[in-house]
């Protein structure tokens, strides 16, 4: 007997996507609304928010809009109470300030853990209660790093963020699997965005990375869109707790 076919289609779930209006989180709600998710972009510029929800409906997606700070805990709990329960969570807002670990000020490191960390994990909650109250399951995806399996000059406090959202990953579906919720994380390797790109522009660090990475090139977001379609669909249905590298073999060795 032949398996059943592998189903990667959304239609009628809802995705809610953070540090959606560029980069990876953009991508994500594209992707998501290509496989039929009724999708809302979430950030604090409106009008990066307008113009992506414009073109995913033009496109003939369904695309709606949130302005909102997710590092405003109460702001992201009154939000996502008004709302209609998510079927889906992409939680994709994050920040970096490279620095020495000499130097690492306290207000980078607050900074950093404020947004990797403690807005992921109550904009985790706030939406997983809400996929709890439901009661007809979800797929969060909490948007890890390379970073969170690994270490790197420079960038301790966003290693210690991203360990730490792996670690907060495997506890969220250890509680929420019996609600038939999965959570997993995406760990991307160096990605190209607007946020990254001025990194590049330094030429010894671009040979640099792409020295780590072995299939020999900086990512892209589209490297990415299958993953997070896969997590948050049918065919990852046995998945939870896991962690999905797609870091070029960064991690390898």
């Amino acid at each position: 007997m032949l398996p059943n076919p592998v189903n990667f289609r959304l239609d009628r779930k809802r995705a809610l996507i953070s540090g959606a209006g560029r980069g990876i989180g953009f991508a994500a709600a594209a992707a998501l609304a290509e496989a039929g998710a009724d999708v809302t972009l979430a950030a604090r510029s409106r009008d990066e928010l307008e113009a992506g929800a414009a073109e995913i409906r033009a496109a003939g997606g369904i695309a709606r809009t949130m302005v909102l700070d997710v590092s405003d805990l109460d702001a992201v709990a009154a939000a996502i109470a008004a709302s209609e329960p998510f079927d889906i969570l992409v939680n994709n807002a994050g920040m970096n300030r490279p620095q020495p670990f000499l130097e690492v000020s306290v207000a980078n490191f607050d900074a950093i853990m404020a947004l990797n960390l403690r807005s992921a994990f109550f904009l985790a909650q706030a939406v997983a209660r809400r996929m709890v109250e439901a009661g007809r399951g979800g797929a969060i995806i909490n948007v890890s790093s390379q970073m969170g399996h690994v270490g790197a000059a420079r960038r301790s406090v966003y290693c210690a963020s991203k360990w730490a959202m792996e670690g907060m990953t495997k506890a969220m579906a250890v509680e929420l699997g019996p609600h038939n919720i999965r959570v997993n994380t995406l760990c991307p390797t160096f990605i190209e965005t607007p946020m990254t790109r001025p990194f590049f522009e330094d030429p010894a660090f671009k040979a640099a990375v792409i020295d780590k990475i072995k299939l020999g090139r900086v990512g892209q977001v589209d490297d990415l869109t299958g993953a997070i379609v896969f997590l948050a669909s049918g065919a990852a249905a046995l998945m939870t707790g896991s962690a999905l590298v797609v870091d070029g073999g960064w991690t390898a060795d």
